[in-house]
């Protein structure tokens, strides 16, 4: 960016604290922020440490540049027509929102963009370092000044059409917090294994496994479910806890169907396992 913005951030939540501790990084001035949670409120002062703590209407109106709108996705809509209701936008300004889900619709007739970090957020510090080089998806009108803030911001933009960001958030959604529900599931079998440092045995094999599924797709699928091991399935079923089982069968028959489409387990071999697959039934272990 070749000037100074002046910056107002509406919601220092988890993205909205360090995605403007990133513009003050790039040179920017974030002069006021809208945090209502106490947990909002100690993050701006953590990350924003020079914004004023405002009302919303009060930080659109000192941010001469750009508003960044960092609020839940369904609020979003309430939040921009509450603030254009007031008056607190006006023309020259960039409203910049980081919903995934939403594009420039529910922006209306305000000037702006959807700008979402592919990143997931803790809130903490140490996120301000995963941002370099990141994708951000993009939806804007004015494509010039949305790649030269996303560089600012050290990432990479990807352009995403209106009618793509459900499909596009979806994608970050089910691969990103999925991933978590899976992981602590897959740590809860082995405590119940016997297992204490759950994260000894499952960081080396899980980075492996998402390394491997990055680069080489469907050829990454190995275990029982890709070979057609019916045998070995039938035991994690009958051992498994009741409150684990539908998980586990959603994944092994998405597994068995992808395996099959690739051509990584012929139909016929699969043939027992489908069959274990079809006549298992959530509860039906112990």
């Amino acid at each position: 960016m070749t000037r100074t913005l002046t910056v107002g951030v509406v919601g220092a939540g988890r993205v909205g604290a360090v995605v403007g501790a990133a513009l003050n990084a790039a040179g920017h001035r974030v002069v006021a922020a809208a945090a209502v949670s106490a947990a909002s409120r100690d993050r701006a002062a953590r990350l924003l440490p020079e914004a004023a703590i405002l009302p919303a209407d009060e930080v659109a109106r000192a941010a001469d540049d750009l508003l960044l709108l960092a609020v839940p996705d369904d609020a979003l809509g309430g939040v921009v027509a509450g603030l254009a209701v007031t008056g607190a936008l006006r023309p020259g300004q960039i409203v910049a929102h980081t919903s995934g889900a939403h594009g420039l619709a529910v922006l209306g007739d305000v000037q702006g963009m959807a700008l979402h970090p592919a990143m997931t957020f803790t809130g903490a510090d140490a996120d301000l370092d995963r941002l370099p080089g990141i994708a951000w998806g993009v939806t804007a009108a004015d494509r010039a000044f949305a790649t030269r803030l996303v560089a600012d911001l050290g990432g990479i933009p990807e352009w995403i059409a209106e009618e793509s960001r459900p499909l596009y958030h979806a994608a970050l959604a089910h691969g990103a917090n999925h991933l978590v529900t899976l992981v602590n599931e897959a740590a809860d079998l082995l405590r119940a294994a016997g297992v204490e440092d759950t994260e000894r045995v499952l960081g080396p094999l899980l980075r492996a496994a998402l390394d491997n599924a990055l680069h080489l797709g469907d050829a990454a699928l190995t275990g029982p479910v890709s070979r057609g091991d019916a045998g070995t399935v039938a035991k994690h079923l009958d051992r498994m806890p009741a409150d684990a089982v539908g998980t586990y069968l959603a994944l092994a028959r998405r597994t068995a169907g992808r395996a099959i489409a690739s051509g990584r387990l012929r139909p016929q071999d699969a043939a027992r396992l489908m069959d274990v697959l079809s006549r298992a039934t959530v509860g039906s272990t112990r």
